[in-house]
């Protein structure tokens, strides 16, 4: 059997943990900065990543998995592990539709009820959650984020960094910048520069991000 720690083990991580059971890990246990009161899963707790050596868990054939929604944060841990040359794994349910012809890249999460359509890019350490449509030759960047029930019409790129409410649609060919975030609901018509917030139907700029 496949053995997987993670990393990160709150409700985002409640999520991957199920998705990995699915896909026929045994899950050693999860690294936090302490170990957490509520365990449903019953996971070992193996300590503080910043104060274990992971490469003793990853020279016995365990891989690992961000389990961690803020996008920032899960980059830099995915970047010190892949520098660290440490195995990241994907975490994809076995309800999602994911076309045999779209590109996953290392770390990403694609949950529940995903349709992911013919000739799209996921980046690394991408989380794709429950219900979202990405349709034909979307493109999204490492690290970003697609919250639950959104709609990615075709050939949309979203950039590095950014954050897709719940529940929006991106009209098709859109493209969407770094760092930027779109509020639930949302309905984007026109592109989106780097670092901004929008919202609203149609969707117009709230403020710079950072």
């Amino acid at each position: 059997m496949k053995k997987i720690a993670i990393i990160g083990y709150s409700g985002h991580a409640y999520v991957v943990v199920e998705i990995l059971l699915q896909m026929g890990y045994e899950i050693v246990g999860y690294f936090e900065k302490k170990e957490v009161i509520s365990n449903p899963f019953n996971l070992k707790y193996l300590g503080n990543e910043n104060e274990v050596d992971l490469n003793d868990y990853s020279t016995n054939n365990i891989q690992f998995f961000v389990a961690i929604g803020d996008n920032t944060i899960r980059r830099v841990i995915i970047n010190d592990l892949t520098f660290k040359n440490i195995a990241v794994a994907n975490a994809i349910s076995q309800s999602a539709n994911v076309s045999a012809y779209t590109e996953i890249g290392n770390g990403s999460m694609i949950s529940s009820g995903v349709c992911i359509n013919a000739l799209s890019k996921i980046g690394i350490g991408v989380i794709i959650n429950t219900g979202a449509i990405i349709e034909h030759e979307c493109r999204i960047g490492d690290f970003s984020h697609i919250a639950p029930g959104a709609v990615l019409s075709g050939n949309v790129s979203i950039g590095k960094n950014s954050f897709i409410g719940a529940n929006s649609v991106i009209k098709q060919g859109v493209k969407i910048g770094n760092n930027v975030v779109v509020g639930a609901g949302a309905v984007v018509l026109k592109d989106i520069p780097d670092n901004e917030i929008w919202a609203g139907n149609p969707a117009k700029t709230l403020k710079q991000n950072g």
